[in-house]
């Protein structure tokens, strides 16, 4: 028995998964800013704890790059924004 499937695309959908994409803040290493700059930058800017923002500077400072803060691009953009205004290197991915 042949059976015959038709699939349909959902264009709206496709829309809303694209708007609700959980993105990512990626901080980048730099050789001008210090530690306590970048832990207080993240303290005050992606609320992250002390102890969350002193990881993720060692992170940073070992790797090269690390993802610190997931979230919307709305809710993201303003803070990736902020990072840039204290000297920072940071995009949203």
């Amino acid at each position: 028995m042949n059976t015959l499937f038709e699939f349909q695309t959902d264009t709206k959908v496709s829309v809303l998964e694209e708007l609700t994409t959980v993105k990512s803040i990626i901080l980048f290493n730099d050789d001008v800013n210090t530690f306590d700059w970048v832990i207080e930058a993240l303290i005050e800017v992606c609320g992250h704890t002390p102890e969350q923002a002193e990881q993720c500077a060692w992170i940073t400072h070992l790797k090269g790059k690390c993802d610190v803060k997931n979230g919307s691009y709305e809710e993201l953009k303003p803070m990736c924004t902020e990072l840039l205004n204290r000297g920072l290197s940071a995009e949203i991915h």
